[in-house]
């Protein structure tokens, strides 16, 4: 029989007793339900928080299955969202999950975040028009947002605190066409570029047809690292490096390096790195 005590009492040392109930009470938002979006849920779970909304408009398919948690031949064509709600209540039967099956968009996002103490980003790379909308209604109501990238064999991380910089203030967004702001996303997700000396086929990245690839080690380290920032927010404690701060990890390079964007993508060295990012995506 489950019991939530027991089932998460290996977590205690690293946190309180009363640090795990405080988990517990907490209610985590995930927009996607694929690569990072399965593992997010299914780590957060097993750290002991209960309380879910999570969104996702699409099915498992066999192109999943190199990197997303509920992709099997079992789950072909099933609804991301219904499987991985499944799988996190297998964890813990006691869990409160809120699906929003249809995706997020500008009518249901109020409900998405409702009641919500933290967001967790892991809507699909190209998924511009979404993530501005989750993102601007976060820093409205002050909900602080995490959003870790798998590239590569490693983690971009960014976190965007209440009353700090904004998503829109550092990526830098604004007059520019839907394909320049995917190559302002990039650079600004990845100001180090680690993943970029070992992409041994650059034909598998290609823009227009909003493809590219990934590794499902890459998806591993997000969940560790963005989930170790989840817990410290959730219990306020511990550093927070917030946006312009980012950390990138790549296991791949044997590298960490903590970035810093004063000026988002608005400033010199992004600039540069823009139109370099643009001769290779154009070419």
């Amino acid at each position: 029989m489950f019991d939530y005590k027991k089932a998460f009492s290996r977590n205690i040392g690293w946190v309180t007793e009363a640090e795990q109930e405080t988990l517990r009470t907490r209610r985590v938002a995930i927009a996607g339900a694929g690569g990072v979006g399965g593992i997010h849920l299914l780590t957060l779970a097993r750290l002991g928080v209960e309380n879910f909304n999570i969104s996702d408009f699409d099915d498992f398919e066999v192109h999943n299955f190199n990197r997303q948690s509920g992709a099997f031949m079992s789950t072909l064509g099933r609804q991301k969202v219904d499987v991985m709600e499944e799988m996190a209540k297998d964890i813990n039967p006691e869990a409160n999950i809120k699906s929003f099956p249809e995706g997020i968009f500008a009518h249901n996002v109020d409900e998405f975040l409702e009641g919500v103490d933290l967001y967790v980003d892991a809507l699909d790379f190209f998924a511009l028009e979404a993530r501005k909308t989750v993102f601007q209604k976060c820093y409205e109501k002050q909900i602080p947002v995490i959003t870790a990238a798998p590239l590569g064999m490693g983690c971009a991380l960014l976190c965007f605190m209440p009353g700090q910089m904004t998503y829109e203030q550092y990526f830098k967004f604004a007059g520019k066409s839907e394909h320049d702001q995917l190559i302002q996303f990039l650079i600004g997700l990845s100001p180090a570029m680690l993943q970029r000396q070992y992409l041994v086929d650059d034909s598998r990245v290609n823009f227009k047809e909003k493809r590219g690839p990934s590794t499902p080690m890459a998806v591993s380290l997000c969940a560790g690292i963005a989930e170790t920032y989840a817990l410290k927010i959730l219990l306020n404690r511990g550093e927070i490096l917030a946006a312009p701060h980012g950390l990138h990890f790549d296991a791949y390079r044997n590298k960490l390096v903590k970035t810093w964007r004063p000026f988002g993508n608005s400033g010199l060295i992004p600039r540069i790195m823009f139109h370099i990012a643009k001769r290779v995506v154009d070419a």
